[in-house]
């Protein structure tokens, strides 16, 4: 089966990046390459380097980009931006893609373990090394998946889910995802059942950060990110879900704050500088996307710029 992913916002963030023909730009979740194709399409003696976690990914670009000069596929977690650019001879890059999305192809294909609409082993990992979500649920003490519940989740129910949880598991271990949504959909009162879409929608989006450090690593991952472009260069990225374009905001807000110092300070003592500015607000899908593509509806785009000021 052939990696695909449907991208999300692909013409606004394309014309966010402000694509130069001879610069060097980062898709850190490269994927099944629709992001890539596009800006490498604009290139003639840039580079582009396509980053993703997932072999499958991997195998995906280097198929469908074979022989062409302009793109590099690595196989890493972008949070390693910095290494990443200096082991292909790169100090700084001129923009910068992150679209934190799960893919279509990890999601539709039942063997990874994303979906709750497929009976699969209990995986969830991008990477396919590590935990699995499996080993979470079998391995974690009931507090301990109450907390990943209510923290990645926002799920009200966290503390009958792990409850449910600890008692299925003591009379044999929860190895798929059906098994796991049976759990979900016992513990949550029928009438929360019928709305809001799918029981177990907040639990496995939960899991799944967890699994795959989305969230721990995020604030470590845009600063390295931030930190790896050239003056003018643009960071853009896509999220999906309210605590990933949180971080993302309040980040892209610290870095363009200028003087800290008291009001009541006649001058400022701090020398502090915006580092970045934004080149618009945050952007979501337009309806026709939406109804397209309706994974597209929670989706933001984010973006900012790096300026001379506060550069090291």
């Amino acid at each position: 089966m052939e990696f695909s992913h449907i991208p999300v916002l692909f013409h606004e963030a394309l014309d966010a990046l402000n694509i130069q023909p001879e610069r060097v730009y980062v898709d850190c979740t490269a994927g099944g390459g629709g992001h890539a194709a596009a800006i490498a399409e604009k290139l003639n003696a840039g580079t582009l380097i396509a980053i993703d976690r997932d072999p499958e990914a991997i195998e995906t670009l280097n198929r469908r980009f074979a022989g062409d000069k302009h793109i590099i596929a690595v196989k890493e977690n972008f949070v390693n931006i910095r290494s990443i650019l200096r082991q292909n001879g790169f100090e700084k890059a001129d923009g910068i893609l992150a679209d934190l999305g799960v893919s279509s192809r990890q999601l539709d294909t039942p063997e990874r373990g994303f979906s709750f609409h497929h009976d699969a082993p209990l995986d969830m990992r991008m990477s396919r090394e590590g935990r699995s979500a499996a080993d979470l649920v079998n391995g974690l003490t009931q507090r301990e998946l109450q907390d990943i519940l209510y923290r990645y989740g926002e799920e009200k129910f966290a503390p009958a889910i792990a409850r449910g949880i600890v008692k299925a598991r003591d009379a044999k271990p929860v190895e798929t995802t059906f098994e796991l949504v049976e759990i979900i959909k016992a513990a949550i009162p029928a009438a929360a059942r019928r709305e809001g879409g799918h029981p177990a929608r907040r639990t496995f989006q939960a899991l799944r950060i967890e699994v795959n450090g989305e969230i721990g690593l995020l604030g470590e991952a845009l600063s390295n990110m931030f930190d790896s472009l050239k003056p003018s260069g643009r960071l853009a990225v896509i999220t999906f879900h309210s605590l990933e374009d949180r971080i993302v905001k309040q980040f892209f807000a610290s870095l363009c704050a200028g003087c800290v110092c008291p009001s009541e300070f006649p001058v400022c003592r701090c020398a502090n500088k915006p580092r970045g500015k934004l080149p618009f607000k945050a952007k979501a899908p337009a309806q026709t996307e939406t109804e397209q593509n309706t994974r597209s509806r929670s989706a933001r785009l984010r973006v900012i710029e790096r300026t001379g000021e506060g550069v090291g």
